[in-house]
């Protein structure tokens, strides 16, 4: 295969990050890279894919999560790859996505790549995406379980009749974080939409995402619940951890009471009238980080 090289070094407090490309299905495929301060061989060093939202580019994920500062804390590799045309072929029944783009092969040999460029630990690699990124998760934790040791959706939903058959070789540990009020992807399930003007697919009922993976990895069925109310910002968060049982994986949803289409701890990326309220209960990044340290593959 192929590589094209588009080094773009950016050194900014001790942060090693550049761009870079590979080509899939005769396309050149795009990422960012961020390696952890201090450990820009990254050898061993766990992975984190975290995908952007419709009509975004990596850059933009790479801003709204902040992971590039977990990464450094932590010692692990964040990539952040680009949809073609700014979107993810995420298996729901939209005109809008290009079926003919396979998403899921690209990511799999994005996997292999950076597995040989920096030595990645094969056991330690997680997805997560907000949208339309965070609906793409869920596809590839049902078609390349054997590479991906956990995922964690924010503001998803698994679609309604997808495209792909969900067959995992293996339990996927998962952590949904979505916001009840999201006026984009509603939490009952059906048509995502912006203020009501465009039909983009239809997902199932949040809950009925929460169970499908409750119940295909084993977990327990009666959560351990938190109540999570800190920060005065007419959020709070209702957080169930459906835990391991034997040979299983564990499930975690955090649901943001009065939350909207947005990623926890982040910036308000668009006014509240179109994707709600952005709450400050917790830190998405650092929450997901947490969640995937303690999952592997082996």
């Amino acid at each position: 295969m192929k590589y094209i090289f588009l080094f773009i070094f950016l050194f900014i407090a001790s942060r090693f990050s550049y761009a870079d490309s590979i080509i899939v299905d005769g396309l050149e495929r795009t990422y960012i890279i961020h390696l952890p301060a201090g450990k820009e061989k990254a050898a061993g060093n766990p992975l984190v894919l975290a995908l952007h939202g419709g009509g975004g580019k990596g850059s933009g994920m790479n801003k709204l999560s902040g992971f590039d500062d977990v990464s450094d804390k932590n010692g692990l590799v964040v990539v952040y790859p680009d949809g073609v045309d700014k979107q993810w072929n995420d298996g729901r029944d939209d005109f809008h996505l290009n079926n003919d783009i396979n998403d899921v092969k690209f990511i799999s040999c994005l996997i292999d790549t950076l597995k040989v460029l920096y030595n990645i630990d094969s056991n330690r690699v997680y997805v997560t995406g907000i949208s339309n990124g965070g609906i793409m998760s869920f596809r590839l934790a049902c078609e390349l379980s054997n590479k991906i040791a956990a995922f964690a959706p924010v503001a998803a939903s698994m679609p309604l009749n997808p495209s792909y058959d969900c067959k995992p070789v293996r339990p996927v540990p998962m952590m949904l974080i979505f916001g009840e009020d999201d006026p984009l992807i509603p939490f009952g399930g059906g048509d995502i939409s912006i203020l009501g003007l465009s039909k983009r697919g239809k997902v199932i009922p949040v809950n009925e995402s929460v169970n499908y993976w409750v119940k295909f990895n084993g977990s327990n069925t009666i959560p351990e619940e938190t109540t999570i109310d800190k920060a005065d910002d007419e959020t709070s968060v209702v957080k169930k951890v459906y835990s391991a049982s034997v040979g299983g994986a564990e499930v975690q949803f955090w649901l943001v009471k009065g939350g909207g289409h947005c990623w926890p701890g982040g910036f308000q990326y668009l006014p509240k009238l179109i994707i709600g309220r952005t709450s400050k209960e917790f830190n998405a990044t650092e929450e997901i980080w947490k969640f995937f340290s303690a999952k592997s593959l082996h």
